[in-house]
């Protein structure tokens, strides 16, 4: 489907060659077995010479229709699901790390993310090497010790740093790196990274892809050679994508373009406000000039993307006042949806994490991540008001 656009692959791609009995939509299969009469076509789909489908934690139809549609939005020669963003990134990262292996990554990636390499891959005897996100001689410093892998995410969750995706994949291939990239954030909508040269773009489904928070799915893209050996680790270790989730996924995903061309503009204008309001000392948003990765994001992003955080006067006693005065926001531990969410990093992105750690990594305790849905910008920006309003004003000159 390469000779059409992004929203026409986003309804059409992936389905049609999983669609039964006249449907127009993928159907959820639940079977968890598929049966043969012929064992010797068994066999053959059971060691992969034939398409089809044995048992549901290998494959399933409705989980490879929402594989395929999201292999050809990113223009990758193959993808293989998971049941969490989480899953795609350890099942990815267990893949090809071994004990005596180094991994270079930024500071500032998600917390989770972040546990991995300095909790859990250390245990393991694998290096680990962290940069300061941004710092792209840094990067490239600790990739000439050499590295088996080099992992990103940009734009970075939650203070939406950005990396220069072209120059650090040449940089690490010619470490002789797997080049990883977490691009949730950005979604293939706002940014493509394997035509920047990265080998595998990772993807937490369960946020802007299916943008209706009621569905968890991770998901990489890339090359054949190395999606297959990321399929066969999750296909022995268990993290499948459940067929219901697959089908909310693959429906969420019909509206991907609408919903993330709003919310990149509703997040301009609400960034753009903040930076307005005499409470807020900092926002963080990419698609504002002073940004540091402004420039950056201009030339890898074709939009600037529907997440921003901004650091509020007062830290955490401001936090705790404010947002439970927002009329149209979910308070809530998720993004991408379609309604605006909203919390703060402490009980979000980087609950797992102590607030020494989220101060290395240049996350105040006052910082709010805020997930602009596809609401009227408006209604957003009174609600925005409405809440600052209501402050009291001793706040506003507390350290």
């Amino acid at each position: 489907m390469k000779q059409y656009n992004m929203g026409t692959k986003a309804l059409w791609a992936g389905e049609k060659d999983q669609l039964a009995f006249g449907a127009t939509q993928v159907p959820v299969v639940h079977s968890v077995s598929f049966g043969y009469d012929d064992m010797d076509e068994w066999y053959e789909v059971a060691v992969g010479n034939k398409e089809g489908h044995i048992y549901g934690r290998n494959t399933n139809p409705t989980v490879e229709a929402f594989e395929e549609k999201l292999r050809i939005l990113e223009g990758a020669e193959a993808a293989t699901s998971f049941s969490t963003g989480m899953a795609a990134i350890s099942n990815t990262l267990s893949t090809f790390l071994f004990p005596g292996d180094r991994v270079i990554s930024i500071k500032d990636t998600y917390g989770g993310t972040n546990k991995i390499f300095t909790e859990f891959l250390p245990k393991q005897n694998i290096e680990v090497e962290l940069c300061e996100t941004g710092n792209h001689e840094a990067i490239e410093a600790a990739l000439e010790k050499g590295c088996k892998v080099l992992y990103l995410e940009t734009p970075t969750n939650p203070t939406v740093k950005i990396t220069d995706i072209e120059r650090m994949a040449k940089k690490g291939h010619e470490a002789g790196a797997i080049v990883i990239i977490d691009n949730t954030f950005a979604t293939p909508v706002n940014q493509n990274p394997l035509a920047l040269g990265v080998d595998l773009v990772i993807h937490s489904a369960t946020k802007f892809l299916g943008g209706h928070a009621d569905a968890l799915g991770g998901i990489v893209c890339g090359p054949k050679e190395l999606v297959e050996q990321i399929y066969h680790y999750r296909e022995i270790n268990g993290a499948t994508l459940d067929p219901m989730a697959a089908y909310l996924l693959l429906r969420g995903m019909k509206t991907l373009k609408l919903r993330v061309e709003r919310q990149n503009e509703n997040a301009q204008r609400i960034a753009e406000y903040l930076k307005t309001v005499s409470w807020v000392d900092d926002v963080f948003y990419p698609g504002l000039e002073d940004h540091p990765g402004h420039d950056i994001a201009k030339e890898q992003m074709s939009g600037f993307g529907g997440m921003l955080s901004f650091a509020v006067r007062g830290g955490v006693e401001t936090v705790r006042e404010l947002l439970p005065k927002l009329q149209l926001a979910n308070r809530a531990a998720n993004l991408g949806s379609v309604e605006t969410i909203v919390g703060p990093s402490r009980t979000t992105s980087h609950v797992e994490c102590t607030p020494e750690e989220r101060a290395a990594m240049g996350i105040p305790e006052g910082l709010i991540r805020y997930s602009a849905g596809i609401e009227d910008i408006e209604d957003l920006i009174h609600d925005l008001e409405q809440a600052f309003a209501q402050l009291p004003e001793e706040l506003l000159t507390a350290k």
